[in-house]
C-alpha cells in the first residue's frame, strides 16, 4: 500500500504541475482515490483536514472584498509610494512588511491581508502582480519560526520542548531561533534586488486616497489583535483562530449589509470567494494524511536519522537540508510531529542536548515550503488570489522567487544555528 500510495502522490504532483488551471480537482480526486483504496480511512478523513486553516481563510477573505472597496489598501499604497524611489524597492518593502507580521500571527491571515495592499500598489503602477505578490507570501512564510506565535510548527516545538515566548529570543546564555530566522529575512534583501534589479522605474504617488468606510480595517485589525491574544492562551481548541477569523468576516458582512441594505452586494461577496483554493487546500490535507497513515513520513524520518548516524554536523545538515526537501512537497506540521520525538531518542542516544536538531527541523521544515507554490498554505493563498485577477502561476514561475529565498535564508539560519548551538 505505501508504494500505491507513493506512487499516486507523485502522480499528483505531475499533474498539479502540468494542469496548473485544475489543481484542486486534482487534490480532490486523489484524496478520493486514498480514500476509496483504504490508505486514508474513511473515519480519519474529517480529522485529516486542517479545518482552522481553512476557516482562518474563509473568514478573512469575507473580510478582503469590502477592505479593497474601502479603499484602504490604496491609502496604504500611497504612503508605500512615497517613500520607495523605485519599483524594486517597493516589491522589498512590501515583502519585508510582511514578514514582520506574519511573526506574530499566522502566515496565511498575513498574506491576505497584506495581498490586497501589493495589488493595489501593482495597479498603480500598472505593472504585472506576480512579483510581487509571490514575494510577499514567501516572506509571510518564512518568519513564522521567528517567534512561538508565528507558525503552528513554532508552537508544536515550543509545547514539546518546554519552551515559552522569549526562549525563542534568548535561550541557555545563547541567541534563540529568531535572530537566525531575522538573519535569513535580511539576506532575502539582496536577493530581492538582484531578482528585481530592471525593475527601476521611479515611483511617486501625489494621490490623498480618500477612504470611504473604516468597518473593514478596524475589523482587519481586530481580528489581527484577537490572533495575538489568541496565540498566548494555553491549552486552547486547535479551531480558535478560524473562528476568530469567521466571527470577524460574519460581523463584517452584517454591518455592510445594515450599512447598504444591499443584499446583491453580499451575495456577489459570496460568489466571489476563492472556493478554488479551500478545494486544493481540502484535497492535500487528505492526502498529506493518507501517506501519514502509510507510514511514509514515519520512514523518511528514520532514514534522516539513520543516515546522520553518530556525526552530529551530519545529522544537522541531513535534518535541516532534508526538511528543506520533504517540506517542499509535503505539508510540515505532520512532518514535524513526526520528527520531534525522532530527534529527541537520537539526542538522548549521543548524549548531546536536542535543541540545535529541533531548531534546524523547524528552519528546515518553515522556509522548505517556499520551493513550490502547494508547498504551504499560504502560498495556495497567493496563487488562488493572482488566479482571481487573472493570473495563472506555474511552478516555474514560483520557484523563480521562491528557489532563491529559500537558500538564502537557510543558509543564514544554517550557519548561525551551527556558529551558536553547536554542542
Amino acid at each position: 500500500m505505501k508504494i500505491v500510495a507513493i506512487v499516486l502522490f507523485i502522480l499528483m504532483y505531475i499533474c498539479l504541475i502540468a494542469m496548473p488551471k485544475r489543481r484542486a480537482i486534482t487534490a480532490l480526486i486523489t484524496a478520493a482515490v486514498f480514500v476509496l483504496l483504504g490508505i486514508l480511512p474513511l473515519r480519519s478523513l474529517p480529522a485529516a483536514i486542517d479545518w482552522n486553516v481553512l476557516l482562518m481563510i474563509l473568514g478573512t477573505l469575507l473580510l478582503v472584498d469590502y477592505f479593497i472597496e474601502s479603499k484602504m489598501p490604496n491609502l496604504i499604497a500611497d504612503q508605500i509610494l512615497k517613500i520607495a524611489p523605485n519599483v524594486m524597492w517597493v516589491t522589498i518593502l512590501m515583502s519585508l512588511f510582511s514578514g514582520i507580521i506574519s511573526a506574530f500571527i499566522d502566515n496565511v491571515a498575513t498574506l491576505l491581508m497584506v495581498a490586497p495592499v501589493g495589488l493595489a500598489v501593482c495597479k498603480k503602477l500598472k505593472i504585472n502582480p506576480v512579483p510581487m505578490i509571490i514575494s510577499i507570501a514567501v516572506s509571510s512564510n518564512l518568519q513564522g519560526a521567528a517567534t512561538l506565535v508565528g507558525d503552528t510548527t513554532s508552537i508544536m516545538l515550543a509545547s514539546y520542548a518546554g519552551m515559552d515566548f522569549t526562549d525563542f529570543f534568548w535561550m541557555h546564555g545563547r541567541p534563540g531561533i529568531f535572530f537566525a530566522v531575522e538573519l535569513g529575512a535580511l539576506l532575502t534583501v539582496p536577493i530581492m534586488m538582484i531578482l528585481f534589479r530592471k525593475d527601476r522605474e521611479s515611483v511617486s504617488s501625489d494621490e490623498n486616497t480618500v477612504v470611504n468606510d473604516y468597518v473593514p480595517t478596524i475589523m482587519m485589525v481586530a481580528h489581527v489583535v484577537l490572533l495575538v491574544i489568541a496565540s498566548f492562551i494555553p491549552e486552547k481548541p486547535e479551531i480558535t483562530n478560524g473562528v476568530i477569523c469567521m466571527v470577524c468576516g460574519v460581523i463584517g458582512i452584517v454591518w455592510e449589509y445594515l450599512k447598504d441594505r444591499d443584499s446583491g452586494r453580499v451575495v456577489r461577496v459570496l460568489k466571489n470567494l476563492d472556493y478554488d483554493t479551500l478545494l486544493l487546500l481540502t484535497g492535500l490535507f487528505a492526502v498529506i494524511a493518507g501517506i501519514t497513515e502509510a507510514g511514509i513520513i514515519d520512514d523518511l524520518a528514520g532514514i534522516i536519522a539513520s543516515v546522520g548516524g553518530t556525526n552530529v554536523f551530519l545529522l544537522y545538515t541531513i535534518v535541516v537540508w532534508g526538511s528543506v526537501l520533504i517540506s517542499a512537497f509535503i505539508d510540515n506540521i505532520p512532518y514535524v510531529a513526526t520528527m520531534l520525538p525522532v530527534l529527541q531518542g537520537v539526542t538522548l542516544a549521543m548524549g548531546v542536548p536536542p535543541y540545535l536538531l529541533y531548531f534546524g527541523l523547524l528552519c528546515g521544515a518553515t522556509l522548505g515550503g517556499n520551493i513550490t507554490p502547494v508547498g504551504a498554505s499560504c502560498n495556495i493563498a497567493g496563487v488562488g488570489m493572482l488566479r482571481k485577477e487573472g493570473y495563472e502561476i506555474s511552478f516555474k514561475d514560483f520557484a523563480r522567487i521562491g528557489i532563491p529565498f529559500t537558500l538564502a535564508a537557510v543558509v543564514a539560519a544554517y550557519v548561525f544555528l551551527w556558529v551558536f548551538w553547536r554542542p
